[in-house]
C-alpha cells in the first residue's frame, strides 16, 4: 500500500527530503507537531517551520512539567513565532489529585492515560498528518518504528504519523542542534536523556537506555504511542 511505500523511500532521505515527499504524497493541509520541547522535537519543529511557519506544535500540559520546562517552551514560543497548542486534560491536577490521589505514586499509567493520552487522542482529531520526534534509539519499545504509519484514533479516525527522525542516533541529533544554533532544555546539562513530567523523570539508571530514569523504571512508555494503534494499510 501507499503508506508502506512512502515509508521505504524515506528511510533513504533526510528530514527535510522526507517531509516534503510527505506533503507531496498527501493532499491534506491539516498537520501538526507534537512535542515536549526535547531536543528532537526542537530539530523536527526547526525542519517544518521553515516550510510551514504556522504548524500547530501541540504540547501536553499536563501541569506536572519541570519549571524549566515551562519557561523554554515559553521562551522557544516567542522567539520562533511557534503556533504553539496547549493541550490540556479534562481535569486539574487539584481536581484529579482531590478525586483520585497522587495517581503518579500510585497509579502512574492511569495518570498518563489521563492527563497524556486521552487528552492528546481528541487534540488530533482535526489533522491528517501528525508529525513526532520519536527515534529508533530512543527506546526498546520503538525500535520497530517506520518514519510513516498509518494510525487509528480512538474515533475510528486515522492520519499519518511521521517520524523524520526514526533512524537518528542521539549524536546526530545533537550535531543538528548545535550546527543550528538551536538552544536545549536546561536539565540536559544536569544528565538528563529524557524528560517527561517531573515528578516521574529521574537521572538514567542505564546510560545505554535514556528512558530508564522515566516512572522509576517501572515502564518506558507514557501510552500515547502504544495506545493509537496502527491501522490496516
Amino acid at each position: 500500500m501507499e503508506v508502506e511505500r512512502i515509508a521505504e523511500e524515506l528511510e533513504s532521505l533526510w528530514p527535510e527530503q522526507a517531509m516534503e515527499r510527505v506533503l507531496a504524497a498527501n493532499s491534506s493541509t491539516q498537520l501538526c507537531l507534537t512535542s515536549s520541547f526535547q531536543a528532537e522535537d526542537m530539530v523536527v519543529a526547526h525542519v517544518l517551520r521553515r516550510r510551514i511557519p504556522d504548524v500547530p506544535v501541540l504540547f501536553l500540559d499536563t501541569g506536572y512539567h519541570f519549571a524549566q520546562t515551562y519557561e523554554y517552551r515559553d521562551r522557544m514560543t516567542r522567539q520562533w513565532s511557534l503556533n504553539l497548542v496547549n493541550v490540556l486534560p479534562e481535569a486539574t491536577v487539584e481536581e484529579q489529585e482531590s478525586a483520585f490521589g497522587i495517581l503518579y505514586r500510585s497509579e502512574p499509567t492511569r495518570c498518563c492515560q489521563l492527563r497524556k493520552v486521552e487528552p492528546l487522542m481528541r487534540a488530533l482529531e482535526p489533522f491528517d498528518i501528525w508529525f513526532t520526534g520519536l527515534r529508533r534509539e530512543q527506546s526498546p519499545t520503538r525500535k520497530n518504528l517506520k518514519k510513516v504509519e498509518l494510525h487509528r484514533l480512538p474515533t475510528g479516525k486515522t492520519l499519518w504519523k511521521v517520524s523524520l527522525l526514526a533512524d537518528w542516533n542521539w549524536e546526530q541529533v545533537w550535531q543538528y542542534v548545535n550546527a543550528n544554533e538551536i538552544p536545549s532544555l536546561p536539565q540536559y546539562d544536569e544528565g538528563y536523556l529524557s524528560i517527561g513530567c517531573q515528578p516521574c523523570t529521574a537521572l538514567p539508571s542505564d546510560p545505554n537506555n535514556p528512558r530508564s530514569g522515566r516512572w522509576g523504571g517501572t515502564k518506558l512508555e507514557c501510552g500515547i504511542h502504544t495506545f493509537s494503534t496502527q491501522a490496516e494499510k
